[in-house]
């Protein structure tokens, strides 16, 4: 049962006046009373917006980073960097998983609203973030990668995710390819839409027709970039295939040299991020390389800014990609 402020009262020993008082400023209490009160909602998780923001007088000297599946390198690299600014700054950076859950992503906040963090990053799942609403008043929100539905009260470190894919499928295209097929991550998400835009507005400026069987909705994970290339390769002519996602990438690859579908003679192809392994493939993979670095220090800085400064305009950073060609197409 959540606690109430009676609840506080008695644990602290003191009225709810006392307690009213405390929270609201609205008259002089001892300070040894005052800590007491202030342990009471502590220790009884008694967390109204108003009691939030008293028990954050003090900086805790931690920043939260929520991101939707810490495996995924991707979001490690960028975990690497923020952490890196920040310890020079004297925070600590806490680190928890979503899974591209929003039920899960509400009860790292509930989690993170008792460590009392100063900030938090993150990468918002597929769905409605309006109850971000009341999370933002006790502390300034960065997000990544992805912007966030239905809530537009915090920065933005996103890298031109159509123009990247844009410029993956006019390459294909200029090769000779019209039978492209893509491979994109979880709807509902601002990159799997941007990205989709990219391929379509390509396909649209060169004068191919889009064709939506050659498009296919994956979970950024593994076996989906796996699955849905076989699909693809067994119910399909494509030539080319773009993958928009690292996971799905490898997973892509794998069934490729699985069947011994020679690339890039049989199938061109060109995945998401530019990791070592996509260098010592066979052939060496072409990619669109995100600028995975920059992702984490603007976001350490931008949390930082934010913290000094709340009143400022919100900030949209737009990243470029870069198109690195290998042997792959």
């Amino acid at each position: 049962m959540k606690a109430r402020m009676e609840d506080v009262a008695k644990k602290a020993g003191v009225s709810t006046a006392t307690v009213s008082h405390v929270i609201n400023e609205t008259r002089f209490v001892a300070e040894d009373t005052k800590n007491k009160v202030i342990e009471a909602m502590k220790v009884l998780d008694y967390h109204p917006n108003s009691a939030a923001r008293l028990l954050r007088s003090k900086e805790s000297k931690i920043i939260g980073f929520l991101v939707p599946d810490i495996s995924n390198t991707f979001f490690t690299r960028i975990a690497r960097e923020i952490e890196v600014i920040l310890s020079e700054k004297g925070y600590n950076l806490i680190v928890s998983n979503s899974d591209e859950r929003i039920e899960k992503e509400k009860e790292q906040l509930k989690v993170y609203q008792s460590q009392l963090i100063d900030g938090l990053i993150m990468a918002p799942s597929a769905n409605d973030h309006s109850y971000l609403e009341e999370e933002s008043k006790d502390y300034p929100i960065v997000f990544i990668d992805r912007k966030p539905d239905g809530f537009n009260q915090g920065d933005c470190v996103l890298v031109d995710n159509e123009k990247g894919s844009y410029q993956a499928i006019e390459h294909l295209i200029k090769k000779g390819h019209e039978k492209i097929g893509i491979i994109t991550g979880l709807p509902g998400l601002t990159t799997s839409t941007e990205r989709l835009n990219g391929y379509k507005k390509a396909l649209t400026d060169y004068n191919i027709e889009i064709d939506e069987n050659l498009i296919k909705i994956g979970d950024s994970k593994f076996d989906s970039g796996y699955e849905l290339t076989e699909e693809l390769i067994n119910s399909t002519n494509i030539t080319a295939l773009f993958v928009t996602n690292n996971l799905m990438t490898v997973g892509s690859m794998n069934f490729l040299k699985e069947k011994n579908i020679k690339i890039p003679e049989e199938i061109a192809i060109i995945g998401y991020d530019n990791y070592e392994w996509a260098t010592i493939t066979d052939p060496p993979l072409s990619v669109v390389k995100q600028p995975i670095n920059e992702i984490g220090i603007k976001a350490a800085e931008l949390i930082l800014n934010r913290i000094s400064d709340k009143k400022k305009n919100f900030e949209d950073v737009r990243l470029e990609n870069e198109l690195i060609i290998r042997s792959s197409c």
